[in-house]
């Protein structure tokens, strides 16, 4: 059992840390997209969404490493995120950043249905999980009004 138990856990490590990147892509898309914005349609981007996505990446970041450390495991790497070549436009850099949003809240969600958070996680776990989930769930949302503004 114990070593089922230590497999469930790096399975658990390896998903998050995935999540977790996807989320590092969207911070990437979004700063590149904030980059060739007006000041004023960039504020909101910043507000609306670059903010919330800086807040569940560290929250990842964060759930990751505790989860590791309450185990005395090693938490997996992040890779450094690259958003694609300007000529995306802001327009392409959002719609980017809110396909990563969605693959990292599938990724967890497909997580949370699994009930491995259950047999090998803790009740902190669950609680991160599910407050993560929770602050990507408007996002894709607010990006759609966002994207619908862009040069009028």
């Amino acid at each position: 059992m114990a070593y089922a138990a230590a497999d469930g856990r790096q399975q658990l490590l390896e998903t998050i840390a995935d999540a977790t990147d996807e989320l590092g892509l969207a911070l990437a898309a979004l700063g590149e997209a904030y980059e060739q914005l007006d000041e004023h349609t960039a504020d909101v981007l910043e507000e609306q969404l670059f903010r919330p996505v800086q807040l569940a990446y560290g929250r990842a970041g964060r759930t990751l490493d505790g989860f590791a450390a309450r185990h005395g495991m090693q938490a997996p790497a992040l890779e450094q995120q690259h958003a694609g070549l300007p000529s995306v436009g802001a327009k392409g850099f959002i719609e980017s950043a809110v396909g990563a949003i969605r693959e990292a809240d599938d990724t967890l969600a497909t997580l949370q249905d699994s009930l491995l958070p259950v047999e090998v996680g803790d009740a902190q776990l669950r609680a991160e999980l599910a407050d993560l989930r929770e602050i990507m769930g408007p996002l894709p949302g607010q990006a759609r009004e966002l994207v619908r503004t862009i040069g009028r």
